[in-house]
């Protein structure tokens, strides 16, 4: 296939949601991620680029499950979890209520999980004060006695 029968191919299947398409290079130096990591992504079925002459090629569509994927790995989602969110948008973005939902009650856990975590942290950081200001005054009075014998 020559260079102008593969941007004709390209031009063929873009759409109004892929006017512009990116190489796999392109992407992994974008977000700062490795070849290996975006292959990864696609064996666990969160990217499907097109193929061009044996090239991936991804739509923006694709840079911004990427985006989206990153952005969910980076507050500790597992990619099962991210795999569903992503799947609930669909094709055309009819699922956008649902992944929106979705996100809400995702957050509220996340949210109150992380709260109870900052209550214990805030316990523990006062049962610390208390023994270090003990172990301090304890600490003055040896030295206070040490001194004076």
């Amino acid at each position: 296939m020559s260079a102008a029968d593969a941007q004709a191919f390209v031009d063929s299947h873009r759409d109004q949601a892929t006017t512009e398409l990116f190489g796999i290079t392109e992407l992994c130096r974008e977000f700062g991620i490795t070849l290996r990591a975006l292959r990864f992504y696609e064996d666990k079925g969160l990217l499907a680029p097109r193929r061009i002459n044996g090239a991936r090629v991804y739509t923006r569509r694709d840079r911004a499950r990427l985006a989206l994927i990153l952005r969910a790995k980076a507050i500790g989602s597992p990619l099962s979890e991210i795999k569903r969110y992503l799947d609930l948008y669909g094709d055309q973005g009819e699922g956008r209520a649902q992944q929106l939902s979705y996100v809400i009650d995702r957050t509220d856990s996340e949210i109150a999980e992380l709260e109870k975590k900052r209550a214990h942290i805030d316990e523990t950081l006062a049962e610390l004060r208390v023994i270090n200001a003990s172990s301090r005054a304890q600490l003055e009075v040896r030295q206070g006695v040490d001194a004076k014998s």
